[in-house]
């Protein structure tokens, strides 16, 4: 059934105000190359059975779900929400892997450090995989639509395994072979002049704000590596500098971890940010497309059913398949035009969280890396002349510990 107008819209950032169904993962367990979440819900919904429960949930079992979405002709003029990536950690355990083979040629502190680190980037991973897959579940959750979906109930009440496996080969090459097909489609799509100027401008738009975002998110993803290369970097001089010169070397572990730090914020409040909205927007111009195509099929029918009339035949099945080619346009264009401007609302608000976020931490990090400077310089100047005093800096007493970024947050999409 197509929405009614007053039906609450999805606009909200934080995915979690309506009290009547509310989704989170609870609980995740990574077993070789799988992950389990723990999907816990609490709804007042009268479709579920329970209040409160909980199911065991895989990675295909999210991408079914996805699919299901994709596949279903109701759900055409809706953005549907991108699906979670799969879970990787093949980089994290070749990094181990290889830690563990140069251990004898590292010192015991050093290893012991490096392992430290690998450790707690493992863990990031985790904690970012286990969010991605939960922002998906809370998009689905707050969409006035999505939300009443049979196999969502299904994914989210049912607990026992859904049997959903990965695809095989032929069903990944049919795949490939259907977005082939798409993307010469969609060449033909875009090359039609759209009857409605909202949707022109969208398409316009969005095709170059997909570009923008997709360059923003391979240009972070350098810059974050270029931070964490810092930190081994660091270990390596401060663990040369200090059979030497102590203070200096205390200063670049202090700097390799907050290095660290600032590389992990920026992964998880604008990486993840972007690679987000990167599959989001894609979402978009997949609407736009499906929208665009319903156009052509309408305007191809008009054409039918004009030469049927002309030739006097078949002119009851040209203007039945008329009109429902004019039925599924109107419909996708109705719900479409409120999909697009709730998936502006929510992506301004957003961006404007997580980079006012990111700037109030990194203002914070330099500011103790200026903190610890300052301390170093001082403290080597009192080694060498005890009589000077030099206090630090007006202020600066009331830095406390920088929060590493991470913890239970879960990304604001």
């Amino acid at each position: 059934t197509s929405p009614q107008h007053d039906a609450p819209r999805a606009v909200n950032v934080d995915l979690q105000t309506d009290a009547t169904l509310q989704v989170d993962i609870s609980d995740a367990l990574s077993e070789r190359d799988k992950v389990k979440f723990t999907v816990h819900t609490k709804s007042t919904l009268p479709n579920f059975k329970q209040n409160e429960f909980s199911v065991v949930r895989q990675h295909e079992e999210f991408i079914w779900l996805h699919d299901s979405f994709v596949e279903n002709e109701e759900y055409a003029g809706y953005i549907i929400p991108p699906a979670p990536p799969r879970p990787d950690f093949d980089a994290s355990r070749e990094k181990l892997q290889k830690l563990g083979e140069g251990e004898g040629s590292m010192t015991k502190e050093e290893f012991t450090k490096m392992k430290q680190e690998l450790e707690a980037e493992y863990l990031a991973i985790f904690k970012k995989t286990v969010a991605m897959h939960e922002v998906f579940l809370c998009r689905v959750a707050a969409h006035p639509v999505l939300r009443k979906d049979m196999n969502f109930h299904v994914f989210l009440e049912y607990n026992q395994d859904l049997s959903v496996r990965g695809k095989n080969k032929r069903e990944k090459m049919e795949d490939f072979f259907k977005n082939v097909v798409k993307s010469a489609d969609g060449v033909l799509v875009a090359g039609v002049k759209d009857v409605d100027d909202f949707f022109e401008h969208e398409k316009t738009f969005l095709l170059e704000y997909h570009n923008r975002v997709k360059d923003a998110s391979s240009k972070s993803d350098r810059m974050i590596r270029s931070h964490k290369s810092k930190s081994p970097h660091c270990l390596i001089i401060s663990t040369c500098l200090g059979k030497f010169f102590l203070k200096v070397s205390e200063l670049f572990e202090k700097t390799r971890k907050i290095e660290a730090r600032v590389a992990a914020d920026e992964d998880l409040k604008l990486a993840d940010l972007l690679k987000y909205y990167l599959r989001e927007s894609q979402a978009a111009k997949d609407l736009l497309y499906r929208r665009g195509r319903a156009l052509v099929d309408y305007e191809n029918a008009n054409k039918a059913l004009d030469k049927a009339r002309a030739k006097n035949k078949d002119v009851l099945q040209a203007e039945t398949s008329q009109q429902v080619c004019c039925q599924k346009f109107e419909k996708i264009s109705e719900s479409a035009k409120q999909e697009l401007i709730d998936f502006k609302t929510r992506r301004v608000a957003a961006f404007r969280k997580n980079l006012v976020e990111l700037a109030e931490l990194e203002l914070k990090h330099a500011k103790v890396i200026f903190y610890y400077t300052w301390l170093s310089i001082s403290d080597s100047i009192k080694s060498v002349s005890q009589p000077a005093v030099i206090g630090s800096p007006i202020g600066w007493s009331t830095i406390g510990p920088v929060s590493s970024g991470f913890g239970r947050c879960r990304p604001s999409f």
